[in-house]
Formats: structure tokens, sequence, C-alpha cells
């Protein structure tokens, strides 16, 4: 397994090992030890899966507030996004700054999102198939969204903002200023 920092306070690339042969491939794309030794000491509790007909999707900026704070482990089992994770730590000197990963199936590549950032992605490809265990349960109380579009975060989408395709709760999303964030 490769782990990378991205250069943002926790969040990394990482790449499971691929096993192929005629018949296919086999992967182990988490395993709670070899995480642990690779400094990622992570207990996750529930998995996700989101698919996206469209290229253009946008899912996010989402995170939940402590203490149901989630640690987020993505990856694609088919198709492409661009993944982005936000800092929203008050407290931190990259407040506000963003870091991107493009993720695929081809890449057979992951993005870890540690807590303290919104996560978002937009879909590459039509027919996406994205994957995450998180370490917390969903809660809704908790849950919070950023604007994708936030002008004072300036993320560098692939697509113009009319042309993605977003949920009503992210069209409904408040910035960064406005937003309830971590400390």
């Amino acid at each position: 397994m490769e782990v990378v920092p991205l250069g943002l306070g926790g969040v990394l690339a990482i790449r499971p090992q691929k096993f192929g042969d005629a018949r296919g491939f086999f992967s182990e794309t988490y395993n709670a030890e070899r995480f642990a030794a690779a400094g990622v000491p992570l207990t996750f509790v529930q998995d996700n899966h989101s698919f996206s007909a469209a290229k253009g999707v946008v899912r996010g900026l989402h995170y939940q507030l402590p203490p149901r704070a989630q640690d987020k482990l993505v990856r694609v089992a088919k198709g492409a996004i661009l993944d982005v994770a936000v800092d929203i730590r008050k407290s931190s000197p990259t407040f506000g700054q963003w870091v991107s990963l493009v993720v695929s199936a081809a890449e057979w590549n992951q993005i870890l999102v540690p807590k303290g950032f919104a996560h978002g992605f937009v879909t590459l490809e039509e027919n996406t198939e994205v994957i995450y265990k998180v370490t917390d349960y969903y809660s809704p109380e908790h849950d919070r969204s950023i604007r994708f579009d936030d002008p004072d975060i300036g993320i560098e989408w692939p697509f113009s903002s009319s042309a993605v395709q977003l949920s009503d709760k992210d069209k409904m999303a408040r910035t960064l200023a406005e937003s309830d964030v971590f400390e």
C-alpha cells in the first residue's frame, strides 16, 4: 500500500496493491492492521455507496460536526471523480484551503479525508460509483454542507457552476463564512 500526504493536515492519497492475472484482479482495499502500520489507525463503522448516472454531478461539500465528525476513506469502483477536501478547522493555518485528487477505478487509488475537512466530489465519467467508509454513523443533527462554488474557497472544478447537477440540499448550502465549522 502506498500512502502519500496531499499537503493539508492529514489528507492522504492511498493506493492499495492490486494483484491481477488472466481471470481479473484481487485487491485488499482496507486492512485495519496495514492502515495502522502506515499511520492511519482508524476504525470505520459504516460503508456508503453512491451512483451518479451523468458527468458533472456534484456531491458536497459535506461534513458532520463534533461529536459526530467523520473521517472518510473514499474510492471509486466504476468511473472517476475529482475529489475535494476543504480545511474547515478555524484554528488551522490552512483554514479555507483545499486540495483535490482524481480518484478513479482505472487508477485504483483512494483518498482519506480526516475530521475537520468538508468533502465533496464531481463525477468525471458517466455511471460513476463511489464507495466510502466513515468512522461515525450518519447524524442528521450534525450534518452540514458548504457551497461547492463558494468564491472565498475558490475550488477549481472542471465544469462551470451552471453545468453541474446538484441535490436540493446542496443547492441550499451556505458559504464557509456562514457555516458552523470546527474550532
